[in-house]
């Protein structure tokens, strides 16, 4: 593998430009078409609008809010109380270079909702309170309100669009503002924008990871396990760079995987053209399975939760899960060269799809938890156990070639993903562009009536 003394540290990306103090103002969390919850607001002064979901996680809220899988969407916590132990530094790093308590440089989630929160906090890496990360990051959130009341409704009618607003009256006229990011690509705006690069220093073999919105426990897993890694653009043609690699991994993201094409297409096309090993993740799962031919579905409230039973159909043997999806594949439009690899025990849905021939198969929870537990952490080890074995038989085929990456580009390549724009700072340019379409308004009346 590429011989660079060490890994550069990873550079985090300019704070989000909307963060305020922490808001205690009375604050309302509104479901569209649905009931109306008053309470107080912890987070950040501003409003924001987007999908309700829930989770049943008990612990690892840190990690949930930054996982980019979440982006565009109000997390609503079943747990009481959250926030007891505080958050972590955002500076800390692993031995890769990696975060050590995130899983992206920034909080993603649109909104926070919880019954409780915890003001003081208590833990050896607690460097600030839930509510103050929240308000540095320029993400609402609002505690005091009835989440069993909210969690019963959304189980009932299906995840909804929702409302933080604080310091304001709910105005009912005001509903057609509501952001709906189904109709969103919000892959595009979570994926790095160029390559960047993590090196193992004594790994032995290379693999591209296709960034949807990937988790920053995706590629330690990957990495700890020998590999060196390139994550690269979301829409990269992934067929046309795959003998550079000793195999290819999909990543988890946010949203509806039919907003993806390119990538789809991309897939489609490796497949048809490589032999090499691929593995793809909840995002990436359904992304695979698409290219493969088959179709998605979305769930009616969606599967976020560190404790369900998925069945492994090869043997039989069942694994606690942690999982964070809204959409799943349609196992009875699987191709026949696919079957069926892992099936959600609690409402049935597809967990996994694995080739009966080939190295490739994927999953819809996530092996590599975190948080949550790690039963089905041995498929990294499996996938690149067959990555091992391509490049085997590869080098067998062309003694020359070599997929490491030279010491020099190891070390000019970026470490950290690029130009991933954060909601709060995407809002804000959002809100520039509009105060200034406003001003050149104003100005055209004002020539207008002295003329």
């Amino acid at each position: 593998m590429a011989t660079a003394e060490s890994n550069t540290p990873r550079i985090m990306p300019i704070a989000a430009s909307r963060a305020t103090s922490p808001s205690h103002e009375r604050a309302t969390f509104t479901i569209r078409n649905g009931p109306i919850f008053s309470g107080k607001s912890f987070g950040a002064n501003t409003n924001i609008s987007g999908e309700s979901v829930f989770t049943t996680s008990l612990v690892g809220y840190p990690e949930s809010l930054t996982d980019p899988s979440y982006r565009g969407q109000i997390l609503v916590f079943t747990q009481p109380l959250i926030g007891n132990y505080g958050v972590p530094s955002s500076a800390a790093r692993d031995e890769f270079g990696l975060l050590k308590y995130f899983e992206s440089p920034h909080l993603q989630a649109a909104g926070v909702v919880v019954a409780d929160v915890a003001e003081q906090y208590s833990h050896w890496t607690a460097v600030e309170s839930l509510g103050q990360w929240c308000a540095r990051e320029g993400v609402p959130a609002i505690s005091g309100v009835d989440t069993r009341a909210i969690v019963t409704f959304l189980r009932e009618q299906g995840s909804s669009l929702a409302r933080i607003t604080v310091g304001e009256e709910y105005d009912a006229d005001e509903d057609e503002a509501f952001v709906d990011p189904e109709g969103i690509n919000l892959v595009q705006r979570v994926s790095t924008k160029a390559p960047f690069h993590i090196n193992c220093p004594h790994g032995d073999v290379h693999v591209a990871v296709v960034d949807c919105g990937v988790k920053e426990n995706i590629l330690r897993s990957l990495v700890a396990r020998g590999a060196s890694v390139t994550c690269l653009p979301y829409n990269t043609d992934i067929s046309k760079l795959a003998q550079h690699f000793d195999g290819v991994f999909i990543s988890n993201g946010p949203g509806d995987p039919t907003h993806c094409q390119e990538t789809v297409h991309h897939l489609r096309q490796l497949m048809d053209s490589s032999q090499i090993p691929v593995m793809g993740i909840c995002l990436g799962h359904q992304l695979l399975a698409l290219a493969a031919g088959a179709k998605t579905i979305k769930l009616k409230y969606g599967n976020r939760a560190h404790n369900i039973p998925a069945l492994d159909l090869t043997t039989g043997k069942c694994h606690i899960t942690s999982q964070n999806h809204g959409y799943a594949v349609d196992s009875s439009t699987l191709p026949a060269d696919f079957k069926e690899y892992f099936v959600n025990l609690n409402d049935s849905s597809n967990e996994g799809m694995i080739h009966k021939s080939r190295p490739i198969f994927s999953t819809q929870f996530h092996p590599e938890a975190k948080g949550g537990p790690l039963d089905s952490a041995f498929l990294f080890e499996t996938y690149l156990e067959s990555v091992r074995r391509y490049k085997r038989g590869m080098s067998k085929l062309q003694p020359n070639r070599d997929t490491r990456m030279s010491p020099l580009v190891t070390d000019i390549i970026s470490k950290e993903r690029i130009g991933v724009e954060t909601e709060s700072k995407k809002m804000t340019r959002r809100l520039g562009l509009e105060a200034e379409h406003t001003r050149a308004q104003q100005q055209a009346e004002a020539v207008a009536a002295t003329a």
